[in-house]
């Protein structure tokens, strides 16, 4: 049986084996930035899964740029080194492409890990002071940030320069730049979080200015041959916030800046929930396809996928060109596998995993093939 969920992707010079991802997930879990066992095996444990490609966590391109205290960077020498760590795990052990999401959480920043409560965090706590386009608070209890001047943007486009030059060191292959669900990025390009009344709020160019700064100076350091894709929220569920069409007139500019891919999430600018059933399949797809077919621009789609042969349906219908995984492959970290077994596909397995292949391992799905 041919698959498109399992027919490879050439990004530039990059060639992902098949169309599913590991999407990047917060573990909340490094100390002072630095990642330590728990990314290892994290990690590690989806280098091995069978998906074709792998996106580490939300990394802070500086100190206030993190969420938690918990959260990793990549800003300093003890950092990278602990990223050379956990990279060349994978690379010598998995058989996927790693990448990694450079972030900065703008006026979320300063907060706690959710198992502690995901509360703001006060100075007497160990928080932070933030930053973000305006001085609103992203909510009720949560502080006001600084209005980002000129000198914060350049210092910021900077941290994400340096950080994609150790990215570029480490040997990631996939480059991804965070500006989806509230965060700084994010937060400049919806006018629920941007009130400015200069050259970078008001109208949707000014709004989507310095996000498309950060592009161009990433894109600039970051091999000719390798991916940059961004993630950003299609649309805030609200009529007077970031919008699908709005969504479109991005990827627009940012293909034009060598944005290779978007990702596309939604929300997070407010406390305000999509107005969607509980775990819906793909409920945020139609922003990946609307995006895809409007701006000529290659999406990964999200949103509760965990069913191989609706992740077939979506690849096969050209709602997106990839499918991200989060919650989905920490419940089941071999779906890759699972799903190629389902589909009739065969894919290759490391080395140590490969007696595990159903075809070697005799009678072991014998009642599930009877019963198909």
């Amino acid at each position: 049986m041919s698959s498109q969920l399992f027919s490879p992707l050439t990004l530039r010079g990059v060639t992902l084996a098949n169309r599913i991802a590991v999407a990047p997930m917060c573990q909340y879990s490094a100390n002072d930035g630095v990642v330590g066992d728990w990314h290892l095996m994290h990690l590690g444990n989806f280098a091995v899964s069978g998906a074709g490609l792998v996106i580490a966590e939300a990394t802070g391109v500086e100190a206030r740029g993190r969420i938690s205290p918990g959260c990793p960077g990549l800003w300093t020498d003890e950092q990278e080194e602990a990223w050379a760590r956990v990279l060349h795990f994978c690379g010598d052990y998995g058989n996927t492409v790693m990448g990694i999401q450079l972030a900065h959480a703008g006026r979320k920043a300063s907060s706690q890990a959710p198992w502690l409560g995901g509360k703001p965090m006060s100075p007497d706590e160990g928080g932070w002071a933030s930053i973000g386009p305006s001085t609103t608070p992203f909510g009720e209890g949560w502080q006001s940030p600084k209005a980002m001047d000129r000198d914060d943007m350049d210092a910021v486009t900077a941290a994400f320069v340096s950080s994609t030059e150790r990215s570029a060191r480490l040997g990631f292959d996939f480059m991804e730049l965070h500006g989806a669900h509230g965060y700084l990025m994010s937060s400049f390009l919806s006018p629920l979080a941007n009130d400015r009344n200069d050259d970078y709020g008001g109208t949707l160019e000014n709004r989507m200015r310095f996000p498309l700064e950060v592009v161009a100076a990433v894109r600039e350091v970051w091999p000719e041959d390798k991916p940059l894709c961004m993630r950003i929220s299609g649309t805030d569920w609200l009529e007077e916030g970031w919008t699908e069409d709005d969504s479109v007139a991005f990827a627009l500019a940012a293909k034009d800046l060598g944005l290779d891919i978007l990702h596309l999430s939604s929300g997070g600018n407010t406390m305000f929930r999509p107005p969607v059933g509980p775990g819906e399949p793909g409920y945020q797809l139609p922003s990946a396809e609307k995006v895809r077919r409007e701006a000529g621009l290659p999406t990964i789609g999200v949103g509760y996928i965990n069913d191989p042969q609706f992740a077939e349906d979506v690849i096969a219908s050209g709602k997106c060109d990839m499918v991200a995984m989060a919650r989905g492959m920490l419940y089941n970290p071999r779906f890759p596998l699972h799903a190629a077994e389902a589909l009739g596909v065969d894919v290759d397995y490391v080395n140590q995993y490969a007696r595990a292949k159903p075809e070697l391992w005799p009678n072991a799905f014998a009642e599930r093939r009877e019963a198909g």
